[in-house]
């Protein structure tokens, strides 16, 4: 691979409302690029995608802004798509989490078969039809294995967008999903590891959820949502988890183990809001983090 290729996607259009827009610039501004560099790291700046901040939608209270979140998405795939033809890795930096339905549809158009870790607080299982927020931002999951609105589901063509079976959830906060969700999960084939088990085991969870999808031979994508972390640790996340006993060090140590398996191909960052970091000593910390990460 010819490095990394740091994409920005100032985009909260899926999101329960602004501030993640913001999120590219504010690492840019902590120093990520450089520090990566300075620790090592071969890794260009693809530049930010267009902005698409938040915008209320009261005509449509069970699929907000469905629109832009597509029109992101597929903006996201193409820019995926361009440097993979590079040969690079993309470090994807949002924005909230639909843009990783755009970062495996680029995918998709390397490699069908694809993985996803994805390392999140919420299990993002939610459709339009489900009775919640109609906020994109917490339906991603549902929307990559088939479900919800066609436009987001079948965003490469004929849904799914990924098999259950190359799908690992990991650090889940256990009051964020129901039973429902839990047998909806299992059911499917989805691995499913949920905060308890990453704050025993970092490690072991890590492995357990590559050992899960790896038997395929395709590339593995990390996603990496910030509000898995406990927001009395690191206030960072757009959608608060207070009390969920995830600290920083137990995200370093998964995405390190997920990060050095052969299969690693790209790493996805998600729901940094630099509006909840007045003095930006939390983004610092988070930048700290990536570069212990992907320096090694």
């Amino acid at each position: 691979m010819a490095g990394w290729a740091m994409i920005g996607v100032p985009s909260s259009a899926g999101a329960h409302h602004a501030g993640q827009d913001r999120a590219p610039a504010a690492l840019r501004a902590a120093g990520l690029v450089d520090r990566l560099r300075s620790a090592g790291v071969a890794i260009s700046d693809a530049g930010d995608l267009p902005v698409t901040p938040f915008a209320v939608d009261h005509d449509h209270p069970t699929a907000r802004n469905l629109a832009a979140v597509v029109t992101v998405a597929r903006q996201v795939a193409g820019a995926v798509a361009s440097q993979l033809d590079a040969g690079r890795l993309p470090l994807v930096a949002g924005g909230d989490c639909t843009i990783t339905l755009g970062v495996i549809a680029g995918f998709r158009r390397h490699h069908r078969d694809v993985g996803l870790v994805y390392a999140d607080g919420d299990a993002d299982l939610s459709t339009p039809d489900s009775g919640g927020s109609g906020i994109f931002d917490s339906m991603g999951v549902a929307h990559m294995l088939g479900h919800g609105a066609a436009e987001l589901a079948g965003l490469d063509g004929p849904p799914p967008l990924l098999q259950p079976s190359r799908l690992a959830i990991v650090g889940s906060d256990p009051r964020e999903t129901g039973d429902a969700g839990r047998r909806f999960l299992a059911q499917a084939g989805v691995s499913f590891q949920e905060a308890p088990a990453l704050i025993e085991d970092p490690v072991g969870a890590g492995q357990r959820a590559l050992a899960a999808i790896t038997p395929a031979s395709g590339p593995v994508v990390v996603h990496f949502d910030v509000d898995m972390i406990d927001s009395g640790d690191l206030p960072l996340g757009n959608f608060p988890h207070y009390g969920s006993g995830v600290r920083l060090d137990h995200a370093v140590t998964l995405l390190r183990t997920l990060t050095a398996h052969p299969s690693f191909a790209g790493l996805v960052l998600t729901e940094v809001n630099p509006t909840h970091d007045a003095d930006g000593s939390q983004i610092n910390r988070y930048v700290n983090a990536l570069i212990e990460v992907l320096a090694g």
